[in-house]
């Protein structure tokens, strides 16, 4: 009797031994299991975090390359840049932090998705920048090109204007056909006869005709004339200047006359204060700012 009640007690003992490992076991099965679910939430958060870390660090590359691509933000670009790179080093921070919970993970994630967002409408907005930018460059060189053309178009015209006032100046001018010179000497009785001798000349009479000329300036005209001695010398006479074929020209003599457009005849009386020399003189006539007309004479 006694010794069935020892085999019941150690009976007891080895069950309770058993029990006993059996918790041990299952305790070190839940530790195993709630261990590994430890280390792959870890895993989880540590890789979220590398990958909200690249992509910040690729919206600060794109942000520089859209602020790189762009001369001269507006200023409401330039705050959203402010703003953008202010959030962009907020978020370095955050994630720089030992320890991430749950929330502030997640939080993370909708900020950088929020970010992602305004990142995409910023540049979208330097992108458009950009494009009107192109298109005021092009409607500004074309502006250019358009005002070269019409400075160029206004220089022809200028150039064609004054060619035309050149032309008409000249077709204003008065003209003769032709000179006809004599030399004449006075009697004592004062009638003058032609003279072919040098000795014995005194003065020329220049006689023309003036050609008709609706477009000339009707009122008196200014004639100038030159003589050149059988030396080709100019004969100074009254010795001033006057400007005719855009050259300054000393002249011989100087008269006016009155022209009304219509042909008329006309005579230029001249006396050389010095004798004649023997040979060939030339005589032009100037008016209006061109050459009116030429002839020449001989003595003996």
């Amino acid at each position: 009797m006694e010794n069935q009640g020892q085999k019941k007690k150690d009976t007891n003992k080895i069950y309770f031994l058993i029990a006993v490992i059996v918790a041990l076991l299952g305790t070190n099965v839940y530790l195993f299991f709630q261990k590994n679910k430890s280390d792959q939430r870890v895993v989880t958060v540590n890789d979220d975090k590398t990958a909200l870390q690249t992509e910040l660090e690729k919206l600060e590359t794109e942000l520089e390359q859209a602020n790189s691509s762009t001369g001269q933000l507006s200023e409401e670009l330039k705050v959203k840049d402010e703003e953008l790179k202010a959030k962009i080093a907020q978020l370095r921070v955050a994630l720089g932090k030992g320890q991430l919970t749950a929330g502030e993970l997640a939080k993370a994630k909708e900020d950088v998705k929020q970010l992602r967002y305004f990142v995409n409408k910023y540049t979208g907005d330097i992108d458009q920048l950009q494009k009107q930018n192109a298109m005021l460059t092009g409607e500004r060189d074309s502006l250019k090109t358009t005002v070269t053309s019409v400075k160029q178009l206004a220089d022809n015209l200028s150039k064609k204007n004054d060619s035309l006032f050149v032309k008409v100046k000249a077709g204003a001018a008065i003209k003769t056909s032709s000179l006809q010179i004599g030399a004449f000497r006075s009697r004592t009785s004062g009638k003058e006869i032609g003279v072919t001798k040098a000795s014995t000349a005194q003065k020329i009479k220049v006689n023309f005709t003036i050609n008709t000329n609706p477009i000339a300036e009707k009122g008196t005209h200014d004639i100038y004339m030159r003589i050149l001695d059988p030396a080709g010398n100019l004969i100074t006479g009254e010795g001033g200047t006057f400007v005719a074929n855009d050259q300054e020209l000393q002249y011989t003599y100087k008269t006016a006359l009155e022209f009304n457009g219509e042909a008329k005849n006309f005579t230029i009386d001249w006396n050389n204060r010095s004798p004649f020399q023997v040979g060939n003189y030339t005589v032009i006539l100037y008016a209006d700012g061109y050459t009116m007309g030429r002839g020449t004479f001989a003595l003996k």
